[in-house]
C-alpha cells in the first residue's frame, strides 16, 4: 500500500516539478517539458490500435481530438463515443485511469457539425506519509480534465475546416503541498483552441477519388498554465499534426486502409528555461537544423481492415516511433472492433515497449452509440 502511495506521489511530484523548477537539457534528453501533457493522450481505442494515426481519417466523434475538421464530413445522425483506459498499467496502480467522452451532431441550420468532448485523467487518491511510513492525514485526490466544443463545415466539396475551444483544469495537489522550497496552490486553469483542415477528394482521378485523404491539425494553442506564479508558468502542449490515409482496397465486404501521422510539439524554452508564448513558438520551436527538427517529429503508421457489408469486424495494427533524444517511446499497437446495428465496440493494446515501461500492456476500451 505504501509502495503504491510513493509511486503515485512520485507521479504528482514529477508533474508539479514540471511547473516549479528548471530542467537541465541533458537530463531531459532535449525533450521540452510542458504543462497538462494529458492533452496529448490519443483518446480512442480505434486509432490507438492503428499506431495513433487518426489525423487524416477522423470519421467519428473522436475527431474532436485528432482533427476537428473531420466533423464536417459527418452529416448523418448523432454519435456518442466513450473510451476508458487503465492508464500506465506498468505502474500497477489500479485507480490511475483515463476517460474520454465525445459526441457530435450535424445541424442543418448552421450548415455544419458540432461536437463536444470531456477528457479526464484520474491520478487517484494520494496517501501521504511521514519518513516513518505513518499516514499524515493529508491524503488528497489528484486529477485533470478538459472540456471542449467544436464546429466544422465544408468550405468546398473536398475540403472541411474545423475549430475547437477548450477549458482546462488541473488539480495535482491541495493548496498546502510544498515541493522543496516552492509552495503553490497545486491547481491551475487555462484555455486553448485548435484549427484544422481535412482534404478528402470526391472527384478527380480514380486512384484518389474517395480513397485519399490529408489532414492537418494545430492543437492546444493558448496561454501558459500557472500553478505557482507567472514567472514559472508552463506552456501548453501546442502540437502540429499532419496525416495522410489511403484506401488500398474497397469492395463488397472488404476494406483496407493505411495511414501515417507526423506530429511535432511547437514549444520552445530558452537557456534560462523560460518558455516562449505559443504564437512565438510557432517559429522558435523549429530551431536545431534539419537533424534536430527531424528528431523532434513523432512518426506513426497503421492499418485497418474491415470485413462485412455493412462493416462488421475490424482488425488493426500500427507502430509508433519517437527518437531516443526526444522521449524514446517506441511501441507496436494492435486492435480490433465490432459493429452491430447502432452499436460499436473497440479495443487496443500496446506491446513491443522496452522492459518495465509504464506504457507496456496498456489497454483502451471504446464504446460507440449512433442514433
Amino acid at each position: 500500500m505504501f509502495y503504491k502511495s510513493k509511486v503515485r506521489i512520485g507521479i504528482v511530484l514529477i508533474l508539479m516539478l514540471m511547473s516549479m523548477i528548471s530542467f537541465d537539457n541533458a537530463y531531459s534528453q532535449n525533450t521540452v517539458s510542458t504543462g497538462v501533457p494529458f492533452l496529448l493522450i490519443g483518446p480512442n481505442s480505434r486509432f490507438a490500435g492503428m499506431g495513433e494515426t487518426g489525423t487524416a481519417i477522423s470519421d467519428d466523434a473522436t475527431a474532436m481530438h485528432w482533427n476537428p475538421s473531420g466533423l464536417a464530413y459527418q452529416t448523418a445522425g448523432t454519435e456518442i463515443n466513450f473510451t476508458h483506459s487503465p492508464w500506465l498499467a506498468g505502474l500497477g496502480l489500479s485507480d490511475l485511469f483515463y476517460d474520454y467522452l465525445a459526441a457530435k451532431k450535424y445541424i442543418k441550420s448552421i450548415n455544419g457539425t458540432v461536437g463536444a468532448s470531456l477528457t479526464y485523467l484520474n491520478i487517484g487518491d494520494v496517501i501521504t506519509t511521514d519518513e516513518f511510513g505513518n499516514r499524515t492525514g493529508k491524503d488528497y485526490k489528484a486529477y485533470e480534465f478538459a472540456f471542449a466544443l467544436a464546429y466544422a463545415t465544408k468550405v468546398h466539396q473536398n475540403l472541411g475546416l474545423g475549430v475547437s475551444a477548450r477549458l482546462i483544469y488541473s488539480r495535482l495537489s491541495p493548496n498546502d503541498l510544498q515541493v522543496g522550497n516552492e509552495k503553490g496552490t497545486g491547481t491551475a486553469f487555462s484555455t486553448s483552441f485548435d484549427l484544422s483542415l481535412l482534404y478528402r477528394p470526391t472527384n478527380g482521378p480514380k486512384f484518389i477519388k474517395d480513397k485519399f485523404s490529408l489532414g492537418v491539425n494545430l492543437s492546444n494553442m493558448g496561454p501558459k498554465i500557472t500553478y505557482v506564479d507567472a514567472a514559472q508558468a508552463d506552456p501548453l502542449p501546442t502540437q502540429l499534426r499532419f496525416g495522410i490515409a489511403y484506401k488500398l482496397l474497397k469492395n463488397e465486404g472488404n476494406e483496407l486502409t493505411i495511414a501515417a501521422d507526423f506530429s511535432k510539439l511547437l514549444v520552445y524554452r530558452d537557456t534560462s528555461n523560460v518558455a516562449d508564448p505559443f504564437y512565438k513558438a510557432f517559429v522558435t520551436s523549429w530551431r536545431g537544423g534539419v537533424n534536430g527538427i527531424g528528431k523532434s517529429i513523432q512518426t506513426s503508421v497503421g492499418m485497418e481492415y474491415w470485413y462485412g457489408s455493412p462493416k462488421l469486424i475490424a482488425l488493426r495494427a500500427g507502430y509508433f516511433y519517437e527518437d531516443p533524444s526526444n522521449g524514446n517511446r517506441r511501441f507496436i499497437t494492435l486492435g480490433a472492433g465490432i459493429r452491430y446495428s447502432l452499436y460499436g465496440f473497440d479495443f487496443s493494446y500496446i506491446t513491443g515497449t522496452e522492459d518495465n515501461h509504464p506504457l507496456a500492456n496498456t489497454l483502451r476500451f471504446g464504446l460507440i452509440v449512433n442514433f
